[in-house]
């Protein structure tokens, strides 16, 4: 019995988007003749490696289902391996982002025009593996690198917005590099992997837009502007305000299952990992290695009224029993923040056998009164500068069984980042 599923196969090299790109021996030749597919359940998207896809992009709006994603992949026309397929976007595949509502700090753009090699909009059960993605800007007349409104440039950017949970989001394996983002906009869709939820046009019919059953794996980005990878700042972020932050919230309103793992952070001009507003989600086995390298007056230098010139190694917002465990961070640049680690506004953050290098704002923040129930521990530091900890006014952090290898001259505690209640259990502290 013939599959009703369909395998499209897109080669740059011999295909003719008059084909109808059902075989190998038939290929399109762009990925345009997929942005006018309608993609159903089961349906693969293959694209040959050594194949460029110079200016091109993909918007895919169709979803799969749990028991039959839609896959979006690549594939050996010679039988032999080659390169990934390269989406190369060059500043085109561009929509317009709006959460429909201001965001925490009046002073955060939540709206405007962004250009993403790849989008996944209100889609759910898709799979993307072994691509390679760029989005570098064509020269645009009058917009330099710092360009104070600059257009907002992703690699992959994922949206839900007006069919509530959006689950099943696989990004596997993918190579996002040379992303010329807006390093003002920290919670648009700018960097290399960003997931957002905007506000329904018909909420009560609709339900919450938010996520469910994510993981980011095995994802080398690097050379990124803002972000390296973010799941997912939120139109709801009202519904979690204050400190204490009960399941119930997050099962309302904000993302579940969320897993970020294996992945490779180098060079982002922001921060490297961040998970937002979500349940239990878990961190582990990530790099991220010279982020927020772009969090300076020298690039940073137009920010206008823009608030949010911080930046950080891997971290929490709002979330609620992260679990943060065998990362490693080095050489996070100095900014206001500049740590590896900061357990940031949310509650029950666990750092556990974590690793930090040379980090020009320290190992581990605590972060202000909305951050509370915080767990560090079995972690090691070795000589993070700057200040090796920063209690930040927290009022009941843990830090117990780490090893801090201190530098002659760093004090344990960042200048100006202490204050607040925190407790130390069994810690070692060697002197370099």
């Amino acid at each position: 019995m013939k599959s009703s599923y369909r395998t499209f196969y897109v080669n740059q090299k011999t295909g003719c988007d008059t084909n109808d790109g059902l075989t190998m021996a038939s290929p399109f030749a762009s990925l345009f003749s997929i942005n006018r597919q309608t993609l159903k359940p089961g349906d693969k998207v293959l694209l040959a490696q050594n194949s460029i896809f110079a200016g091109q992009f993909l918007q895919i709006k169709d979803s799969g289902t749990k028991e039959h994603p839609i896959e979006i992949g690549a594939y050996s026309p010679e039988r032999e391996e080659g390169n990934m397929p390269l989406i190369a976007a060059d500043g085109q595949g561009i929509w317009y982002q709006d959460y429909g509502t201001p965001l925490d700090s009046p002073n955060h753009v939540y709206q405007g025009y962004v250009s993403s090699a790849v989008l996944l909009y209100d889609a759910e059960h898709i799979i993307i593996h072994d691509i390679e993605i760029s989005n570098k800007a064509l020269e645009i007349p009058g917009e330099s690198y710092s360009s104070p409104h600059k257009m907002n440039r992703t690699g992959v950017a994922v949206v839900a917005k007006d069919k509530g949970i959006r689950s099943g989001i696989i990004l596997q394996n993918l190579s996002i590099h040379d992303v010329n983002g807006n390093v003002y906009d920290k919670h648009m869709n700018n960097g290399g992997i960003y997931m957002t939820a905007l506000k329904p046009a018909n909420e009560k019919a609709t339900g919450v837009a938010r996520f469910k059953d994510v993981t980011v794996t095995g994802c080398f980005v690097y050379r990124v502007s803002r972000w390296g990878i973010a799941v997912g700042y939120t139109y709801s972020h009202d519904e979690f305000k204050g400190a204490e932050l009960s399941e119930d919230i997050f099962l309302k309103y904000g993302h579940e299952n969320i897993v970020i793992r294996d992945n490779y952070v180098k060079a982002a001009g922001g921060d490297g990992i961040t998970a937002m507003y979500a349940l239990r989600p878990l961190i582990e086995h990530n790099t991220a290695d010279s982020v927020a390298c772009e969090i300076n007056d020298r690039i940073y230098s137009k920010p206008e009224n823009r608030a949010g010139k911080v930046a950080a190694g891997i971290w929490p917002w709002k979330c609620k029993d992260a679990l943060f465990r065998y990362n490693e961070v080095t050489d996070t640049r100095l900014n206001q923040d500049g740590m590896a680690y900061d357990a940031d506004s949310g509650d029950g953050t666990i750092y556990e056998y974590n690793y930090s290098r040379q980090n020009e704002g320290g190992c581990i923040m605590f972060c202000l009164q909305e951050a509370i129930h915080n767990t560090f521990r079995y972690n090691v530091s070795f000589d993070d500068l700057g200040g090796t900890v920063s209690p930040s006014q927290n009022p009941d952090a843990l830090l117990a069984h780490n090893i801090f290898y201190v530098r002659e001259g760093v004090p344990f505690i960042r200048n100006k980042m202490g204050g607040g209640s925190y407790t130390e259990e069994d810690n070692t502290i060697i002197p370099l």
